[in-house]
């Protein structure tokens, strides 16, 4: 709750007001004559020093005697020596006190990153199982299948009852064979409905299965309002899901952004609203989609997808998405690459109460301050700057000029520039974009391929792609919170195994 505060940034100031009043040091105390130094103080700075992972007391010391203020806080007259902090941690502490500042200190980094407070190291997210000693093994990968078996199973009979095709009564193929069909298609990449139907028709254990072509008749009926409603849907019910889990943080980051499938090599004539070019200038032709995802530390759940048409401004993309992000969570943070560099996005977002990171596309004014900052030889600076609306109106943003570590140029393009309306320190949250590119990739292994120019069967393959997707990070989820009690974000069930488990156990089939 401490990190939530909007003024509050700072794991040492953190530390410095950690509330340590009920704490019975002298139960852990093993000295039992008069001391110079107090155990709660030693404790913070013990806490201070684990968050920098430091494995030697020098560096401690080294790091205190430049910042008197942080010791005035620490209330240190005067700074303790190597030798000190040595006998103070390895002869004075207990091994359980030692434990709890090694605990301390990850929890006070994971809910600090949580919050968006920058941190001096990343945390350990590895802990041990529930149940295990010191010693024990933990759950091998059999363990590790059935559990997310189970939560599989579970997941997907709370999610697929929001798809529905709304054929009557007393059709001979059950509606559940067709979601059935839709997720063996994900199961191998680049498999079209006709091939993956007759190969199902052998893999499945019903009785009567769709062929291809009815399989596609039945999804080119829906439309792409009532496609995004039932994915609006099935979305909410898997939020319910992880919500339960007190690892799951439903309030936060975002991320918006557009993809596109494979260039469109045939006659696009009829077309050309729908099949449009791609995001990089060239003669190519794609379909594009664009979405919004959870990033940061939580699940990375596609909260909702849409198609993009010729004609629609970036403004009313971002509107839409935003729109159906904040009926399901609570959105702090939006994140955007410099194709939604846009004075008019970012006055929307500001006037919803949001803070925003977007890279700014270089004109000639941020060129030569970056080259004035190459000759400086500085690598960071902010400077206020005023975006005209248009009717003599204005948006206030920050720009923030940031030199690459490794960047390939020797000139001005060293340096990338940021807007934002909250300040430096969410800048640090742009680097959470990146999973929205990652999560692209997995979602177009999950989709079935086909050649079709129907603009609502494509769209819908890419969104059933996104739910599958979804699935995928919300069951890896659940079994690490179920083995572990503790939510990594790096997957410890993989995709395939849980496209391979909707197959099988989950009813629809």
């Amino acid at each position: 709750m401490w990190f939530d505060h909007e003024s509050h940034d700072s794991v040492e100031e953190f530390i410095c007001t950690l509330p340590l009043a009920y704490f019975r040091f002298s139960a852990h105390d093993r000295y039992a004559g008069p001391t110079r130094y107090q155990m709660d103080t030693l404790f913070r700075v013990f806490v201070l020093k684990e968050l920098h992972g430091w494995e030697h007391e020098t560096a401690l010391v080294d790091y205190l005697g430049t910042r008197p203020e942080l010791c005035e806080q620490l209330d240190f007259e005067t700074i303790p020596d190597q030798s000190t902090l040595w006998r103070s941690w390895h002869q004075r502490f207990t091994a359980d006190l030692r434990e709890t500042v090694e605990t301390a200190a990850r929890t006070i980094l994971i809910k600090a990153q949580n919050s968006g407070v920058e941190i001096p190291r990343e945390p350990a997210r590895k802990v041990r199982y529930h149940g295990n000693e010191p010693g024990e093994s933990e759950p091998d990968d059999q363990t590790t299948l059935e559990q997310a078996e189970k939560i599989t199973d579970h997941v997907s009979r709370v999610v697929f009852p929001a798809f529905s095709l709304d054929r009557g009564e007393g059709c001979e193929i059950h509606e559940n064979a067709y979601w059935d069909l839709q997720t063996y298609l994900g199961l191998r990449e680049r498999l079209a409905a006709n091939e993956g139907a007759r190969s199902f028709t052998y893999e499945s254990t019903r009785e009567r299965t769709p062929l291809g072509h009815a399989h596609r008749e039945q999804v080119r009926d829906l439309s792409v309002s009532e496609i995004r409603e039932m994915y609006r849907q099935a979305v909410n019910r898997l939020l319910n899901k992880v919500v339960e889990t007190e690892q799951f943080f439903r309030a936060g980051i975002i991320a918006i952004d557009i993809t596109e499938a494979d260039p469109f090599t045939g006659d696009r004539t009829g077309y050309e609203d729908e099949i449009i070019g791609t995001k990089e200038n060239t003669d190519e032709y794609a379909y594009q989609w664009a979405t919004v995802q959870l990033v940061g530390n939580t699940v990375p759940i596609v909260l909702d997808a849409r198609p993009v048409r010729k004609g629609e401004s970036r403004l009313e993309i971002v509107e839409d998405l935003l729109d159906s992000a904040e009926e399901l969570v609570h959105v702090d943070n939006v994140l955007m690459d410099r194709e939604f560099d846009s004075q008019h996005i970012l006055e929307m977002l500001s006037r919803r109460g949001l803070s925003y990171v977007v890279p700014k596309r270089m004109q000639t004014s941020e060129k030569a301050q970056a080259k004035r900052l190459l000759q400086r030889g500085q690598d960071r600076y902010e400077t206020d700057r005023k975006l005209h609306l248009g009717k003599n109106e204005w948006h206030e943003t920050t720009l923030i000029y940031r030199r690459k570590d490794d960047s390939e140029h020797d000139d001005h393009r060293q340096y990338s520039v940021f807007m934002t309306n909250r300040g430096g320190g969410h800048l640090t949250e742009y680097s959470y974009r990146w999973e929205i590119e990652s999560g692209y990739k997995s979602i177009k292994r999950f989709m079935a391929a086909t050649t079709s120019k129907d603009f609502g069967l494509r769209f819908f393959y890419f969104a059933f792609a996104c739910l599958l997707y979804s699935i995928w990070r919300a069951v890896d989820l659940l079994v690490q919170v179920e083995l572990t009690g503790e939510y990594e974000h790096a997957p410890v069930v993989t995709a395939d195994n849980t496209l391979t488990l909707l197959k099988k156990e989950t009813g629809i089939g």
